[in-house]
């Protein structure tokens, strides 16, 4: 088959199924705004394209979202029919949506089958945006408004697409009814070859400090330190947490930017914010055993994983980290927020333990106990491990059931765009 992969960031999710489509005998292309030149990956034909238009000045805020959208799906357009010229013609086109480029694909290639990457829906419902109650809007109907309106490029790909791959039940359970028939969940897949325990290993700090698996290591992941992944609450907690455990080092992985959710007040970082707020109840002594470690190459967050004695992990309602199912398949001992996509991956007392995302008490209690229980913090990290080998494996697991996902895609009769 002629399969093209459209993705703002690529490979992004097609990291590993792209070059295995290519291995299997299909031709694979790609578009992009990611690269200025025509390149080749991994078998696969890289192909760029610019982004151009800029946001209307004093647009509604309702609108700034799907308007940032229209301009990508007509940017990516004009480029598939630049390609259509040539004489390209794909047989399945592979989507992340999320930022709008496949809008008008089908317009181009309507006999094209169109497969999404469903991350995520959003939905107004109290436990969604009005999760953390320190975040609240004061005008709760307004922001559900504005939620609903930035599901409009998820509605209007629903009209198009042939079906969507979701990683997580609780990311294709937040979609509609009328797209579950079209859904499948399939991870993207943990390289549980790579991401291994290591007694060996070593973390090499600035200053010279080395922490090894001879040492008491708290670890904390975020893509960028933020409340939707309770940074907030893990810093609260880190004057009890130093205080208890004078041996302990704390690392943290994280960028000083915004994922999800709003940007920081004032004009500073999330991350600035929290460590401004606790760094007067925090001994200079005890502050010198907490490291930031800013965003990282994946050998040395590697390390930071099988160094640790015990992860914490932290989400919202929300999309589920890659960093939690690789810290299992290193053998951490997890601890985890009690909420629901963490509960998909994780069985307390089986495989990881939880607190409720706002117990700062709790937290602090159950991660003393577990530091203190060194055979229980074995027994959970290789049950996690042996979980995450069984469910969430690339190469035995997840890999196949993406490929037979784009095999079927590719037998269906294509839908028509629909006005």
């Amino acid at each position: 088959m002629k399969i093209l992969c459209i993705h703002q960031n690529f490979p992004g999710q097609y990291k590993h199924l792209a070059p295995e489509l290519v291995r299997l005998g299909h031709e694979v292309t790609a578009l992009t705004p990611k690269v200025k030149k025509p390149t080749v990956w991994n078998g696969v034909k890289v192909i760029p394209y610019e982004i151009r238009g800029s946001s209307t000045r004093g647009i509604h805020p309702y609108l700034t979202d799907f308007e940032t959208k229209v301009l990508r799906g007509v940017s990516c357009c004009n480029a598939a029919q630049q390609l259509r010229q040539s004489g390209y013609e794909p047989d399945v086109i592979l989507a992340h949506h999320g930022w709008g480029e496949s809008l008008f694909l089908k317009d181009v290639w309507p006999k094209a089958r169109l497969g999404l990457y469903c991350e995520l829906y959003h939905l107004t419902t109290p436990e969604f945006i009005d999760f953390d109650r320190e975040f609240s809007k004061p005008a709760s109907l307004s922001e559900a408004q504005r939620i609903r309106m930035k599901n409009l490029n998820n509605r209007m790909h629903e009209e198009v697409m042939d079906a969507g791959i979701s990683p997580t039940g609780f990311q294709a359970g937040t979609f509609p009814e009328r797209w579950q028939d079209r859904l499948t969940v399939a991870h993207d897949g943990i390289d549980t070859d790579l991401v291994v325990p290591n007694p060996d290993a070593r973390l090499d700090l600035e200053g010279g400090t080395v922490l090894t698996r001879d040492d008491e290591v708290i670890t904390f992941i975020n893509r960028n330190l933020e409340p939707y992944r309770g940074y907030h609450v893990f810093m609260r907690a880190l004057p009890e947490i130093l205080r208890l455990r004078p041996n302990a080092h704390v690392t943290l992985i994280g960028g000083d930017e915004v994922s999800y959710g709003a940007k920081a007040p004032g004009g500073k970082s999330w991350k600035q914010i929290y460590i401004d707020e606790v760094r007067g109840q925090i001994p200079d002594a005890d502050w010198a055993r907490v490291h930031f470690l800013g965003r990282v190459p994946y050998d040395r967050f590697l390390a930071m994983m099988q160094v640790s004695r015990v992860h914490v992990y932290l989400t919202y309602p929300f999309v589920l980290s890659w960093s939690l199912l690789e810290a299992m398949s290193a053998g951490c001992a997890i601890l985890a927020s009690d909420t629901a996509p963490v509960r998909e991956a994780l069985t307390e007392g089986e495989t990881g333990w939880m607190v409720d995302f706002f117990d700062r008490d709790a937290l602090v209690e159950r991660l003393c106990t577990l530091l203190d229980d060194p055979e229980t913090r074995a027994r959970l990290g290789a049950a996690a491990r042996a979980h995450v080998r069984a469910h969430y494996d690339l190469r035995s697991h997840c890999l196949p059931r993406h490929v037979d996902w784009v095999t079927r895609l590719g037998e269906m009769q294509p839908r028509p765009p629909r006005d």
